[in-house]
């Protein structure tokens, strides 16, 4: 009786796993509009947004507009957050749902920097063979890429230059995985017709 007596506390009492965790703790206080919250939020994923604005639009400029456009957005879109997925997830969801101005700002920029590219610079420097190549490449996959719809572009940066699983990709766009894959093999496709109708 005693044995059993000493076990009660130790059965009833709440383990470590129950805790909130930190992940938790600040989802919480993001969907108070915690100010402080916010900027905690920014110093742990701002990389990761980041990255990935950069790997979607292709720019600089566009990558750290949409990055920013992201936490600016975050303490109204916390309202929609349902904790399914990790804050980081989420957040490159908000990024995919604000991309579409930011692709085409992104595309007219590259278009632009292409037409000055065109121009004749009697300045400028020779370059070596093989950069000029890798530079071309780069070029006409961006130009590939710009010719996506952005469901398919997400998609693909997803799935291919960011490596995630299926499921994964299905939670930040909200489809299910069997979408994700037609997007991804339709992307694909286009990605390597676009690139033979460039290539000389």
């Amino acid at each position: 009786m005693r044995t059993m007596a000493l076990l009660v506390p130790f059965l009833f009492s709440r383990g470590a796993d129950d805790a909130p965790s930190a992940e938790d703790t600040l989802v919480e206080r993001l969907r108070r509009g915690d100010a402080a919250a916010i900027g905690e939020a920014y110093d742990q994923h701002y990389a990761a947004v980041r990255g990935f604005a950069r790997r979607l639009t292709g720019d600089d400029a566009s990558a750290e507009d949409l990055t920013h456009d992201v936490f600016v957005s975050l303490p109204q879109a916390m309202q929609r957050f349902r904790g399914g997925s990790s804050l980081k997830t989420f957040l490159i969801a908000i990024a995919v749902n604000h991309a579409r101005h930011h692709l085409r700002a992104a595309a007219r920029r590259r278009a632009a920097m292409e037409r000055l590219a065109l121009e004749p610079e009697e300045a400028r420097a020779p370059s070596p063979e093989r950069e000029v190549g890798r530079a071309a490449l780069a070029q006409a996959l961006n130009r590939a890429l710009d010719a996506l719809p952005t469901a398919q572009r997400a998609t693909f940066v997803l799935c291919e230059v960011e490596e995630r699983s299926a499921r994964e990709v299905s939670e930040i766009l909200g489809v299910p995985e069997a979408t994700v894959r037609t997007r991804l093999f339709h992307a694909k496709q286009k990605l390597r017709t676009l690139l033979e109708e460039r290539t000389p």
